[in-house]
């Protein structure tokens, strides 16, 4: 069958023509068995779906603003590929949380209907987007230490939350080796390149001792964080030698009182990106298409 242009095709595809405003989605849990497994506390287990989901969902959305700002077309590709990745992650977890807290909410109300302290992600994560080093710097360190972490909460006591890590551990891989490169060519490129590398890290090392601080939701119902700090730095080392870069010496960021983005405080960037982020959603709340 032929079509007038692609918005055509997109619509008689999914049999809808409004598909292209968002309608069609189904539960991303459709067909799973989203039972809290005995002994598990179904709250608890909701928390810490919602720091592994927030931590995603900002990411994400982080990357999608490299959209036509990347140096090159491939790398477009790359990172917006990254961004869906993070997205798909964070549509599961979300949804896992609405199924383990027995409120049934979905991962649109957690996305779009929540305030900024009720956010539980890294404040890595949400961090106001620099220049390409910057982008590199933070990719490096999320993907890395995530991984450490997927690798582990595979074996998870909640048989959904291990699957959804399971499929995380192929994506977050990718996302490692292609920030992984790229610090190496920036680090060991020319000086302006290496330059503009050693300030991305500079910038965002601050953050970087909250992903080891264990939270208590953590601690009691996934994986330790602290646990994965000796292998962030070996990997962290194995690019960092190649790419002639050192771990700055600069002093973390603790947070108020410190209490971080885990507890719901966050930076001033956070603010921003959810007027962005949640703006249809206020405006219209309740609104379907």
């Amino acid at each position: 069958m032929s079509f007038d242009n692609a918005y055509e095709a997109l619509a008689d595809a999914h049999d809808d023509s409004r598909w292209a405003f968002g309608t069609g989605f189904e539960d991303p849990l459709s067909g799973m068995d989203t039972s809290v497994p005995p002994g598990v506390d179904g709250p608890t287990l909701a928390q810490y779906c919602l720091m592994l989901g927030d931590d995603a969902l900002i990411m994400s959305h982080r990357l999608q603003e490299w959209c036509t700002n990347a140096p090159e077309l491939e790398d477009e590709v790359a990172i917006a590929n990254i961004g869906l990745d993070l997205l798909g992650q964070a549509r599961l977890l979300l949804a896992r949380a609405g199924k383990a807290d027995g409120t049934g909410r979905s991962e649109d109300d957690y996305a779009f209907l929540r305030p900024e302290h009720e956010f539980r992600n890294v404040r890595l994560a949400e961090l106001e987007r620099g220049d390409f080093g910057q982008l590199i710097a933070v990719l490096l360190v999320f993907s890395t230490w995530r991984l450490a972490l997927f690798q582990r909460l595979a074996a998870s006591v909640d048989p959904v939350l291990g699957a959804i890590a399971e499929k995380g551990v192929k994506e977050l891989t990718y996302h490692r080796d292609y920030a992984a490169r790229w610090a190496v060519r920036l680090g060991d490129g020319t000086a302006r390149s290496r330059e503009r590398m050693r300030a991305g890290l500079d910038g965002i090392w601050p953050y970087v001792e909250e992903l080891f601080t264990p939270h208590e939701i953590e601690v009691r119902v996934g994986v330790d964080p602290a646990s994965v700090r000796a292998e962030f730095d070996d990997v962290l080392a194995q690019v960092f030698a190649p790419a002639t870069l050192t771990p700055p010496e600069v002093a973390p960021r603790v947070g108020v009182a410190g209490r971080t983005g885990r507890d719901g405080v966050h930076t001033e960037a956070m603010g921003y990106l959810l007027a962005e982020l949640q703006s249809v959603a206020r405006a219209l709340p309740g609104a379907t298409w």
